[in-house]
């Protein structure tokens, strides 16, 4: 089969691999659609270590090929989708409810990682009958594939915000993952959603996913409007979806005593992030820090699914380009510079 692999730091290509043979509790699958994350570029550019000619992504759909002789429930044949985090469910971190830290930390976002992800034209699923997620009829692949990340992080972000039913949370860059936050914080019962983000279509976005109010932190001090719209108390909640030094330090600022920084961004570059002292109430500001690495399995994903096929969220309005296979390298690349307005491209494999 065609993999896309990451050769080493900064290097990437195509190479032919075995199309991968399941274990008693695994599978394989038929990859259909994908999508490229930022992640992959942060991995690309040695965020997580050297790696040779590990396949990339962790965002995909597609048809059962081959199931193990231990896997109920499923076919060969059947439109699934799988998480980019998927868990064993059995270790004690699993077991201690923090199944995205499957046996370690980040030890269950295996995909692009520990083992090869999911851009070629085969993957292979571990504890597939935890991992594996049918595809309701009525919902497209192209649809179904932003569930194995971008819901399930933004959605993650927001729940992880505790935002007071009515309260206010302040959702720092508009992003993919940004975005799904905005709609996850609404759908939660914020009364009132700020974005801050300065790409007018991103803003464009923000407000259809249920923003009340877009800062742009190009126009003026974003702390300063966010005290201003709640009256000088500050957000109950505030979310971080950069990965970023400046964007973490506005969250503490904007946050009120007793309020909760969710983190969801990926901090690729640095030893070490440091905390504004005094904004942080010189270590007794009563706030609470949260991070957070997206949820698997496939409760996750069917409650996910289920949000989509009810019309509550339609995450495809994030798609803005289209690439096949083929030419993975040049969504790769336009991911990492973002350029021609770019938020996340969907790759179509042959069906």
């Amino acid at each position: 089969m065609k993999a896309f692999v990451m050769k080493g730091i900064g290097e990437v290509g195509f190479i032919e691999k075995p199309i991968p043979d399941p274990g008693p509790n695994d599978a394989v699958v038929r990859t259909t659609r994908a999508l490229i994350c930022t992640s992959d570029v942060h991995t690309l550019r040695g965020g997580v270590g050297e790696r040779h000619n590990l396949t990339l992504g962790h965002e995909a759909v597609g048809i059962v090929a081959k199931l193990g002789s231990e896997v109920k429930g499923f076919r060969e044949g059947d439109r699934v989708l799988v998480g980019a985090i998927t868990p064993d469910f059995s270790c004690e971190n699993c077991q201690r409810g923090y199944s995205s830290q499957c046996g370690h930390m980040l030890g269950g976002w295996k995909f692009a990682n520990v083992k090869d992800g999911v851009l070629a034209e085969y993957f292979h699923v571990n504890d597939a009958r935890a991992n594996l997620t049918a595809i309701p009829d009525a919902i497209p692949d192209y649809a179904a594939v932003y569930c194995a990340d971008m819901l399930s992080t933004g959605f993650m972000a927001a729940e992880h915000a505790a935002i007071p039913l009515g309260g206010t949370v302040a959702i720092f860059a508009q992003g993919p993952v940004g975005l799904m936050a905005t709609v996850g914080a609404r759908l939660l019962g914020a009364g009132l959603v700020i974005a801050v983000e300065s790409i007018p279509r991103r803003q464009e976005l923000a407000k259809n996913y249920g923003a009340d109010v877009v800062i742009d932190p190009a126009q003026g001090d974003v702390i300063a409007e966010i005290q201003r719209l709640t009256g000088n108390a500050g957000v109950d909640s505030s979310i971080e979806c950069l990965g970023a030094p400046t964007t973490f330090r506005s969250c503490v600022r904007a946050t009120r005593p007793g309020g909760t920084i969710s983190i969801a961004g990926y901090f690729g570059h640095g030893d070490s992030i440091e905390i504004p002292r005094l904004e942080w109430g010189v270590g007794m500001g009563d706030q609470v820090i949260r991070t957070g690495l997206c949820p698997g399995g496939n409760v996750r994903m069917q409650r996910l699914l289920r949000l989509i096929e009810s019309h509550r969220v339609d995450p495809t309005f994030l798609t803005t380009h289209h690439f096949r296979f083929d030419e993975v390298g040049v969504a790769l690349r336009m991911m990492e510079t973002k350029e021609d307005g770019m938020i996340k491209p969907l790759i179509t494999f042959d069906d």
